[in-house]
């Protein structure tokens, strides 16, 4: 089971996770301009056009989502600016983006139909519907079609993912591969949004009033692209700013897309793995142990190292630790050389 095998279950559960992820920024972004507001809102006082070129010196809503996607300098290595039509091609439909939408959700497929006889067939009926509806898609002109409508389309296919995951899967190792891969994701995506945040400070201090309009709309885009903006007015109502958001997002213990939450649901699929190789069984307590180190840091961090992290260096911490986990998972339980991104 394990190896070829273990390592097409983890990617299954990341790209799927990651596919969901990019819809729900663009949807965010969209949905903001759909209410009037501005570029220059989601650029913190940077007046500039929806589609135009970032200025130097500023960092444009479509700058941020290459940023918490991870691929700057990919995305700068094809493209001179950060227009909007460009940004969302590159993340949606871009064939020759490793982590586009389509690519992601394409390599998922790929995985799912090599393990056809180990898994549901609900799976591949998912991961295959989705794939050829976005494969006749080729481009997105939302002048036709509503961004929200099909961003919402493509969180309701990996919702429906999930589903039959939790509904279906027996609870053997392969679903512990694919969770652990998703929960994995999921703590790096959240990082990644927080990291591309620049800092700007509390709006609930004594700040201008029009300085408070002009991060407001952010701080909100940044909640609702984990779909967390009612579960953090329940515990702060209406005590929306950078630090409280960071905290909620980082060490809040039951909404399923802080780091907190995702970790300690990985380190549970982790145990779960059952191994007979006792030498496999050696790494798997290692990183295992891994996992409750960065778990104990979180246990010990408090919100005010938070709040005053001006620098974001405990986040860029906690996703570096991350990443090196992911390379600890490959290392235990794939073929050397064989591991995707």
């Amino acid at each position: 089971m394990l190896n070829r095998n273990a390592e097409a279950l983890f990617w299954i559960g990341r790209y799927m996770e990651r596919a969901e992820n990019h819809a729900r920024l663009i949807n965010v972004h969209y949905h903001l301009q759909s209410e009037g507001i501005s570029a220059g809102v989601l650029q913190a006082g940077a007046n500039a056009d929806a589609n135009a070129d970032a200025s130097p010196g500023t960092m444009c809503k479509w700058e941020r989502i290459v940023d918490a996607l991870g691929s700057r300098s990919v995305y700068e290595g094809q493209h001179d600016s950060y227009k909007e039509s460009d940004v969302v091609h590159y993340v949606t439909l871009d064939r020759d983006n490793p982590n586009s939408l389509v690519v992601c959700v394409n390599h998922a497929r790929g995985n799912v139909r090599t393990l056809r006889e180990k898994l549901p067939s609900e799976l591949w009926d998912v991961t295959n519907g989705l794939y050829l509806w976005l494969r006749e898609k080729g481009t997105i002109d939302f002048s036709r079609e509503s961004a929200h409508q099909f961003f919402g389309r493509i969180k309701e296919w990996t919702a429906l993912f999930q589903g039959v995951c939790q509904s279906v899967m027996p609870r053997e190792n392969e679903w512990h591969f694919i969770e652990c891969g998703r929960y994995l994701e999921r703590t790096e995506n959240t990082l990644r949004i927080l990291q591309s945040i620049s800092p700007h400070g509390s709006i609930t201090d004594n700040k201008a009033a029009d300085e408070a309009e002009l991060v407001y709309p952010l701080l909100q885009a940044v909640l609702k692209s984990v779909s967390g903006y009612q579960a953090f007015r329940r515990y702060y109502a209406d005590g929306v700013s950078l630090d409280a958001i960071i905290e909620f997002l980082v060490l809040n213990t039951v909404f399923p897309r802080s780091v907190h939450y995702a970790l300690h649901a990985m380190d549970e699929h982790l145990r779960g793995i059952e191994l007979l190789d006792k030498g496999l069984r050696t790494a798997h307590d290692r990183i295992i142990r891994q996992v409750g180190k960065l778990k104990a840091e979180l246990a010990c961090l408090e919100g005010e190292e938070l709040s005053l992290d001006s620098e974001r260096e405990v986040t860029k911490h906690l996703l570096q630790s991350t990443q090196q986990l992911g390379i600890t998972f490959a290392g235990t339980f794939f073929r050397v050389g064989e591991v995707s991104a």
